[in-house]
């Protein structure tokens, strides 16, 4: 993995190259495309956190967090922030730019003051399960939508 990785925000200078970043064909049930990820950051600018991930001048991958959402509407208490998107370019998936980007959004939820940091996935083979499994995220028990709840305690990393 390079040492020139970064965080963009999308701007109109990268948002074409932005949505044409393609995961592989298998992976695409699991994932919406880039462009969906950016219409859901637009009409909720209040929580969404769009990042595009670049090695040097290369663009790798696309990553959005979620920063302090109520997950359940009867528990007021019970406010969020994660990892909402992860679209890694397939030639450049195994390379380290998932676990760069999934770093970058808790080290971005972390400075906000939470202490955790939450994902979901959808099970199945090809699924990015594995992956969160491997970074420290653990199944809640709670489902979301039909998929795993994922935690990352942030305290003491």
């Amino acid at each position: 993995m390079s040492s020139s990785l970064r965080l963009e925000k999308v701007t109109p200078d990268n948002v074409e190259a932005a949505c044409r970043l393609a995961i592989r064909p298998e992976q695409e049930r699991f994932v919406e495309p880039v462009a969906w990820s950016l219409a859901e950051a637009y009409a909720r600018p209040e929580v969404a956190w769009p990042r595009l991930v670049y090695d040097g001048d290369r663009l790798v991958g696309f990553v959005m967090g979620f920063l302090a959402v109520r997950w359940t509407p009867d528990d007021p208490g019970d406010v969020r922030s994660g990892i909402w998107r992860l679209n890694i370019a397939a030639e450049h998936q195994g390379r380290g730019y998932g676990r760069f980007a999934v770093g970058a959004v808790c080290d971005e939820v972390r400075r906000r003051g939470a202490d955790r940091a939450t994902v979901t996935w959808e099970p199945g083979e090809s699924g990015p399960e594995g992956f969160y499994l491997r970074l420290g995220f653990r199944p809640t028990g709670e489902t979301s939508g039909g998929q795993t709840v994922g935690e990352l305690p942030l305290t003491g990393r």
